[in-house]
C-alpha cells in the first residue's frame, strides 16, 4: 500500500485492542503484526525521503557553510505532515489489507 495515499488519521485514536484482536486472537500477536508493519513503512519513508534529499546535497559541504535549501524544507514538511507509521499500520490492519501467518502456528497444525 503507498503510504502517501493512506486514509489513516493523523493524530492519535484511540481503539479497542480487544475488539481488533479478535482476528488472531491474541492482543500482543495483533500489537506485533502492527508493529512490524509500521517499522516496514518507516523504513521505506526514510528511503523516499533520503532519495528525495540526496538530489540537493552537495559534495563539498563543510562545518562553516551550511545553506538552507527552500526546496529540501518544503519537502521535509511534506513529510512531517503524512500520518506516523503506527497510525497507517493500524488502518491497513483494520481495512484487513495486511497479510500476515505465524509460523509456529502453522508449523504445530502439520505435527
Amino acid at each position: 500500500m503507498d503510504y502517501k495515499k493512506s486514509n489513516a488519521p493523523l493524530n492519535t485514536v484511540t481503539r479497542d485492542l480487544v475488539e481488533m484482536a479478535e482476528a488472531t486472537g491474541n492482543i500482543y500477536e495483533t500489537v506485533s503484526i502492527i508493529a512490524k508493519r509500521s517499522n516496514q513503512i518507516a523504513a521505506e519513508m526514510r528511503h523516499d525521503l533520503e532519495k528525495k534529499l540526496q538530489e540537493f546535497a552537495s559534495l563539498n559541504d563543510n562545518l562553516e557553510e551550511v545553506s538552507e535549501n527552500r526546496e529540501q524544507i518544503e519537502i521535509s514538511r511534506y513529510y512531517e505532515k503524512l500520518p506516523k507509521p503506527t497510525l497507517i499500520a493500524t488502518q491497513e490492519y483494520l481495512d484487513g489489507k495486511l497479510y500476515y501467518r505465524n509460523p509456529t502456528k502453522d508449523r504445530a497444525r502439520v505435527d
